[in-house]
């Protein structure tokens, strides 16, 4: 049997106009210190997002988004954010904002494969 270790993760959101607190999920991020991950996986659905916000700069969302995940990687391309540990980015993206690009709270759970319950979430909560 595989040793399960804790992870936690947060859906990403798109929130076009933050006084309705109406959102569309977009992404998920998901951290287990244990397997030293880090990763977010997203999608534009550019069909669903225009039907749900028609005036949305979609260029300027793929821009936010490719931040989350320079970040999630670190090193210097992540800027100063970048620069910290895995565990500080991931509390540093999963922060309350408000922005267009919103988490979700953060929720726990246990794994063996860090990468596959990512991509389980995210067909769960975004597809």
């Amino acid at each position: 049997m595989q040793e399960k270790h804790l992870f936690e993760y947060a859906v990403i959101r798109v929130v076009p106009r933050v006084e309705r607190e109406e959102f569309l999920n977009v992404g998920v991020i998901l951290y287990c210190r244990d397997q030293g991950f880090l990763h977010t996986l997203y999608t534009i659905n550019e069909h669903r997002l225009c039907s749900f916000a028609g005036d949305l700069d979609l260029q300027e969302l793929q821009e936010r988004l490719q931040a989350f995940e320079r970040i999630c990687c670190g090193r210097k391309e992540g800027g100063r954010i970048g620069q910290l540990g895995i565990a500080e980015r991931f509390r540093w993206l999963t922060a309350a904002r408000s922005t267009i690009v919103q988490t979700s709270p953060v929720h726990p759970g246990l794994t063996s494969d860090a990468n596959a319950t990512l991509t389980k979430l995210f067909n769960q909560l975004v597809l």
